[in-house]
């Protein structure tokens, strides 16, 4: 939420700069997100003119050459070219003099136009980011535009009774550069969803004085109207509506300073009406709507639950289809809107508007909210309709708006208000608040005069009791604080959060131990950022088209997604099933900002809906966190992914580094479980997303982790990357696999026995295979085994290869001989044997 420092000023002006009251406002709970600046960054050279003429350029047909008394002391007059249709003699105009500094930066020189100097610049209001899309010239002359209409209008203006003397500097006539505060509101304080409530909290958080309510004094009155009737069909979705009516309303532009002030809090001006309600809404957080009484059939509104399929064309132009959740407010022709979101186009206030139904009401929260969502439609209304308005905030919008309406619509309030309401009683619920307590939970005393001066200030209404205070609470927060530790929680903040000290809390039994599995995954963690891949985090929500792009078929597990029942958009409504996306994602986003070598990993949670059955597991990476998964309707586990793109290290004399490849990632995913003491190995096995024939699965314990392997060219062009290697891991399963205890071994003290075998196999044979069964043949004996070459040629013959293996014998007692390794060199030959090999040489 927008709100411009000058009008908060107007009702709560600490002596403090806005850095100060942002700090102060931050630490009490309303957070400022950010300062803007609206306007020009300085007022200087910025002066009141009056046009004496306004004559034909001699070489141009659209501009003028303006005689413009600017109230010099020497009289001299300015001449100033100006391009606009409705320049005149005689107006009272917005200039812009040589050395003004314009909203964009753009600083104003004496210029020639067309063979005419040119001294200066006639503002008009997109000029002065008063409005955007206007086309005339400001004009000043309208003696007080600032009605009678009370103090909520004080700060219009600064000029009563007459347009102001030429010279006057534009600052002392119009506001024209402030500060702009951008507020983070929670959802448990839509009192804050105003300029005025704000400014009630800075009041507290400051001790300057706050100016009463702007709608404390109401024009209107109560009773009956004559001539318009609601009928509300839904009152747990209508707690309350009211509606007052205007006559002989005149539509026209709103004042200047009622535009500069929407436009600084992000709203466009419209026309004086629609501006009135935003005006209103904005200072009062309770939205507003308009409807042309003339068209409204019936005079007549009914507010009702909307009909399954039912449509409304609404304010932008666009047909709605409603559901039965949804709520309408219809005339004797059908709906005229949709409740709490937006107007309907039929009964839009217009320039041939007279008679004005002004609507006031509060709506549930929560079917607000899920009628925003079902529609896509989200409007300042819907946002803070949705937060939990309470009912007695329409009245406070009504006798805003009916001034405004009075003052500047020239409009005449119809007798009586419309008030159809189930709950009309303000809050009178009582709280008592000990000072024992308040001591016992923020460790610090707090006297009893200061917590009833921070409750009276933030409007609660605080009398002594025995033990503490009795505090009732207004009904503007009857919904957030409801307990004691509320109020202690208002005392808190406003006291100062700061001022607790630090300390720390007390240890009952608390061992602070992690499990294995945190050791394993932290263990993890810690290994790939020591092999120099930075962390990734990513959105646990993702966008189900990720399926198609890692081209998942229809009946592939990972199909099996978690569906979001309220999710913030489509693109997040549902639960990610692999972290292969947010991998790519982040890869993208580095090589699309010159990062084209990119090694990252990210440790975290997928999901997957409960698998229909084991055998339909094998061929993907693992979502189960255990076995007793398939009986919840919700199957996820933490996991652990690495992607490598682009070269795997700069470049050097030694020449070019090598690219990410099925090989790179494997050995980077060895080291990690290597790391970790686990056995495992790998076969090979496909995915949709992975290089046919460069992929494998990883096992340990005969269960498979994940995957290894190389991104399929399509998925990587889905996400512009080259060529690129993954792999990912079920942490779970890891520290399943791994050694709760890790038992030391001591080196041997005689030395190993290295011999090296040269055998030619078939080349569909996976070298992974080739290790496991000389191990297994050659038995304690063999210490290591590795393959330190590969060759294929016409010596070997098609369909075949050679691995060069390197055998290390070793034993604990003495040195080995040849005698001793011969009989486990037999039984290694006759199981390459069996694999199909021949020993070379």
């Amino acid at each position: 939420m927008r709100v411009p420092l000058e009008w908060l000023r107007e009702y709560c002006d600490p002596d403090l700069d806005v850095h100060a009251i942002e700090g102060r406002l931050t630490m009490t709970g309303t957070k400022v997100e950010a300062i803007h600046h609206h306007g020009v960054p300085s007022a200087e050279h910025f002066v009141v003119g009056r046009v004496l003429s306004a004559e034909q350029h001699p070489a141009a047909d659209r501009l003028k050459v303006c005689t413009v008394d600017l109230g010099a002391e020497d009289e001299q007059m300015a001449t100033i070219v100006c391009g606009a249709p409705n320049v005149a003699a005689g107006q009272t105009v917005a200039v812009a003099r040589p050395g003004a500094v314009m909203p964009d930066g753009t600083k104003l020189k004496q210029a020639k136009l067309r063979g005419v100097v040119s001294e200066g610049m006639i503002l008009s209001e997109s000029e002065l980011e008063i409005s955007s899309g206007s086309e005339g010239i400001l004009v000043l002359d309208t003696p007080d535009d600032r009605g009678t209409g009370g103090q909520m209008l004080d700060a219009g203006p600064r000029r009563v009774g007459a347009a102001p003397r030429p010279g006057t500097p534009l600052a002392d006539v119009l506001t024209i550069s402030m500060d702009v505060l951008e507020l983070e509101i929670t959802p448990n304080r839509p009192d804050c969803l105003g300029v005025y409530g704000v400014a009630r909290e800075l009041h507290a958080a400051t001790g300057a004085p706050l100016k009463v309510a702007p709608w404390s004094e109401d024009p209107g009155s109560d009773g009956p109207v004559s001539g318009a009737e609601v009928i509300v069909e839904c009152p747990d979705l209508c707690p309350r509506f009211t509606a007052r009516v205007f006559e002989d309303v005149t539509i026209a532009p709103s004042p200047p300073w009622l535009k500069v002030r929407l436009a600084a809090a992000g709203m466009r001006p419209i026309n004086n009406v629609v501006d009135i309600t935003n005006y209103a809404m904005l200072l009062s957080g309770q939205p507003l709507h308009a409807f042309d009484l003339d068209h409204v059939a019936g005079a007549r509104l009914a507010v009702r639950r909307a009909r399954e399929g039912e449509r409304v064309t609404t304010l932008d132009g666009q047909a709605r289809v409603l559901d039965g959740e949804m709520v309408v407010i219809e005339d004797a022709e059908g709906p005229t809107s949709i409740a709490g979101l937006m107007g309907g186009a039929r009964s839009e206030v217009g320039e041939s508007t007279t008679r004005v139904l002004l609507e006031v009401a509060s709506w549930n929260g929560p079917n607000i909210h899920r009628s925003s969502w079902a529609l896509g439609l989200r409007s300042e209304a819907s946002a803070r309709f949705e937060k939990g308005l309470q009912p007695e905030q329409c009245m406070h919008a009504q006798a805003i708006a009916t001034s405004l309406m009075i003052d500047l619509c020239g409009a005449r309030v119809a007798p009586g208000t419309i008030d159809v309401s189930q709950t009309r009683a303000t809050s009178t619920q009582q709280i008592r608040l000990r000072e024992t307590r308040v001591q016992a939970i923020l460790g610090v005393p707090v006297t009893l005069k200061r917590q009833a001066e921070i409750l009276e200030a933030l409007d609660f209404q605080v009398e002594p009791a025995d033990d503490g205070l009795d505090v009732t609470v207004p009904a503007l927060r009857r919904d957030d604080v409801t307990r004691e530790v509320d109020l202690i929680e208002e005392v808190a903040r406003i006291d100062g959060l700061e001022k607790l000290p630090a300390t720390l809390p007390a240890r009952r039994g608390a061992v602070g131990l992690l499990n294995h599995a945190q050791r394993v995954r932290r263990a993890a963690e810690d290994a790939m950022v020591g092999r120099g891949l930075h962390e990734v985090v990513g959105w646990s929500f993702t966008d189900p088209e990720l399926l198609d792009r890692l081209r998942l078929g229809a009946e592939h597990p990972m199909r099996h997604v978690v569906r979001i029942e309220n999710p913030l958009s489509e693109a997040q409504s549902v639960m990610r099933p692999t972290l292969l996306g947010s991998l790519l994602d982040a890869a993208r986003h580095n090589v699309a900002r010159n990062g084209p070598d990119v090694q990252i990993f990210e440790s975290g949670t997928v999901y997957r809906a409960a698998r229909a059955s084991a055998a339909v597991e094998q061929n993907h990476e693992s979502v189960v966190a255990g076995d007793h998964a398939s009986a919840t309707p919700v199957d996820e586990h933490h996991a652990l992914g690495v992607l490598l793109s682009g070269a795997l290290a700069g470049g050097s004399w030694r020449g070019v580094p090598g690219e990410a490849d099925f090989f790179a990632a494997k050995a980077l995913l060895g080291a990690l479980l290597d790391k970790l003491h686990v056995d495992w190995s790998v076969e090979p096995a496909t995915w949709p997303f992975l290089h046919p024939g460069r992929s494998a699965a990883v096992l340990a314990t005969g269960e498979r982790l994940g995957f290894v392997g190389e991104v399929h060219p399509l998925v990587a062009r889905e996400w512009d990357l080259e060529r690129t290697a993954t792999f990912a891991i079920d942490l779970g399963k890891v520290a399943a696999a791994s050694a709760a205890v890790i038992a030391f071994n001591a080196f041997a003290s005689v030395p190993s026995l290295r011999r090296d075998l040269a055998v030619t196999l078939p080349d569909t044979v996976p070298a992974a295979r080739v290790l496991e069964h000389v191990r297994a043949a050659a038995g304690e004996v063999l210490d290591d085994v590795s393959v330190f070459d590969v060759y294929t040629g016409e010596q070997i013959g098609e369909g075949r290869r050679s691995l060069a293996l390197a055998l290390s014998f070793q034993a604990t007692e003495k040195t080995l001989s040849d005698e001793d390794i011969a009989p486990a060199r037999e039984r290694i030959v006759a199981a390459l044997g069996a694999l199909g090999g021949e020993l070379r040489g």
